[in-house]
């Protein structure tokens, strides 16, 4: 299923920018580092299930703390460029360190794993991203309340709809088609210029709704980035971005990723509590992403992948011991024997 989504955005990617002489190399290598962070996930995760994530959340945080553009300030509201990419990598990275608490054994390396991911949240604070301390302590807490669920269903169907709400609170912003003064308290929040470029976004893709304007056409088009200093091209959140460019298929698209991602997290072999903590990070990282360009970086969508791929494999010890149960004691048996 993973190889049929992934591979039907890369197919949409070409003819829409076939369709309207666009870039579709910034979504190709997005979704190659996707598939290959999956990949890499599903490798390590089975050989090292422990391991593995530990080294994820630290070279995740050893990111987002070497960042050369890292935004100084507050970042809970205005997640622009580089901010949003960091407060991603943060969020992400305290759910890795959750997963590989709820895999560790001990009672000290659960210990030890859970104040690295404490430790992230910290670094987030330090680092002036409020959102990616918000999106970490929000992680981290859903990591803890994984713990007293049992039916994880539940508990991914809640991300979605948490997903599904923040998505349709920011097309009501961009459409002005709430109350006047709740409208004006979220673009205050929000600023001015980041509700603008999301109105040309949903401009764009009402007038193109079919195959969009064309992959990396955006910056083009849109009448406030021609009037921004410096212009990124960017509308500052996915789902619109994918509106503009790509059209309404390519909405549908990006959302099939997600959804894949939460269906195979419903399915893993892993524990309800690590298939929810990683629910719990993705979802973080897909509400950054509505608010900003998180998903422009190929480490943060990188990073989704391998969050995701090592949440979803098999222990080769799980595999280990459940062959020997099926086959019972027979092998064994057979060693004792002179």
């Amino acid at each position: 299923m993973g190889v049929i989504v992934l591979g039907a955005c890369a197919v949409w990617a070409l003819i829409t920018a076939t369709a309207h002489d666009g870039r579709p190399e910034g979504v190709l290598l997005a979704v190659l580092a996707v598939a290959a962070g999956y990949a890499s996930g599903r490798i390590l995760g089975a050989l090292l299930p422990v391991a593995a994530p530990c080294a994820g959340a630290l070279a995740g945080l050893g990111l987002a703390l070497t960042a050369a553009h890292t935004t100084p300030g507050p970042q809970l509201t205005t997640p622009l460029g580089h901010g949003g990419a960091t407060a991603a990598l943060l969020a992400q990275s305290t759910g890795v360190a959750c997963c590989a608490a709820w895999a560790a054994r001990s009672p000290a390396q659960r210990l030890a794993l859970r104040l690295l991911a404490v430790g992230i949240v910290v670094s987030a604070a330090v680092l002036g991203s409020t959102t990616g301390c918000a999106a970490g302590a929000g992680v981290l807490l859903c990591s803890l309340a994984a713990g007293r669920m049992r039916r994880r269903a539940l508990g991914l169907g809640g991300l979605a709809l948490a997903a599904a709400l923040v998505t349709g609170a920011t097309w009501a912003v961009a459409e002005n088609v709430l109350p006047d003064g709740l409208t004006a308290s979220l673009e205050g929040q929000l600023t001015e210029h980041r509700v603008l470029l999301w109105r040309d976004a949903l401009h764009l893709a009402g007038h193109h709704p079919a195959l969009g304007v064309g992959p990396g056409r955006y910056g083009e088009l849109s009448p406030t980035v021609a009037q921004s200093l410096p212009p990124d091209g960017k509308p500052h959140s996915a789902p619109w971005q994918q509106a503009a460019e790509q059209g309404l298929v390519g909405v549908a698209l990006l959302a099939a990723v997600f959804c894949w991602v939460l269906y195979s997290l419903w399915r893993s072999p892993r524990s309800t509590t690590i298939a929810l903590t990683a629910g719990a990070a993705l979802t973080a990282l897909a509400v950054i992403a509505s608010l900003g360009n998180a998903l422009s970086f190929t480490t943060v969508t990188a990073g989704a992948g391998l969050l995701a791929g090592l949440a979803t494999a098999r222990p080769l010890a799980d595999e280990d011991l459940e062959s020997v149960l099926n086959t019972g004691d027979q092998t064994p048996r057979n060693q004792l024997e002179p």
